[in-house]
């Protein structure tokens, strides 16, 4: 098997060395991932600028999003194309409405943009850092998909509790949570005096019962969700179709 790895959180991350090592046992692992930190940098693209990506062992690091990085790599960076794109391990949850946001799934989502099946991985950090529990998880899982593919239309977004292997209570098949609004940007000063403005942290658990990836974790779980990249609200397309129906323009 070939896996390409990539991540948000930079190439020389601790998730994504131990996931590169705990994949290799498995397959031939190419990195390609961002040399600084991107977390947030969500399905951003670069445009308007040169993408450079810079040889290193065991893969590049890329002056770019991760979305550039999997891209990139997919389409004419590397000679032979890899048979998975697995995004991690990312240091903190992406859980509910983080997927929004995160650039660890979206470097799974422009994995299976290009065709390939793609999971998520990331660790919900609680102060011990297991990466190395959560990179044999992500192993396990990629040598199940191996003989039982997922579907063509489907990332695996996957959300590991931070504890050791062996107190993990096992996998569960989640939904997406949600969670309350996000607090409010934080309001300071620069050295001369100018206003400016810090991103404030994500809101508390709203929807977070049984069946919720919240709930998995909660309960020391495994939290697997299956996502779908198509936004459509098909439940509402009549509805909105009955009310379109009565507008003219003019």
């Amino acid at each position: 098997m070939k896996i390409l790895i990539s991540n948000d959180d930079g190439y020389r991350a601790r998730g994504i060395v131990a996931l590169a090592g705990e994949l290799s046992k498995m397959g031939d692992v190419t990195i390609v991932a961002p040399e600084r930190n991107r977390s947030g940098a969500s399905n951003s693209l670069t445009l308007d600028n040169p993408i450079r990506a810079t040889r290193i062992e065991g893969g590049y690091f890329v002056d770019g999003t991760p979305t550039d990085c999997v891209h990139l790599a997919l389409t004419g960076l590397l000679v032979e194309e890899p048979d998975v794109v697995v995004a991690g391990v990312n240091a903190g949850a992406n859980l509910g409405d983080d997927v929004i946001y995160s650039g660890t799934v979206a470097a799974a989502m422009e994995g299976r943009f290009l065709g390939l099946p793609a999971l998520a991985i990331s660790l919900v950090l609680d102060g011990a850092r297991n990466y190395t529990a959560a990179a044999r998880v992500a192993r396990i899982l990629l040598s199940d998909i191996a003989d039982s593919p997922i579907p063509s239309d489907t990332i695996l977004n996957v959300n590991i509790p931070d504890i050791p292997f062996d107190d993990l209570e096992g996998i569960e098949v989640t939904r997406l949570g949600h969670r309350h609004k996000a607090e409010g940007v934080v309001r300071t000063k620069d050295p001369r005096g100018r206003t400016i403005f810090w991103v404030g942290p994500a809101g508390p658990e709203q929807d977070a019962g049984p069946g919720t990836d919240f709930f998995a974790v909660a309960q020391r779980r495994v939290s697997v969700t299956p996502m779908q990249v198509d936004l459509t609200r098909h439940a509402a397309l009549d509805a909105t179709a009955q009310w379109a129906a009565g507008l003219q323009l003019r």
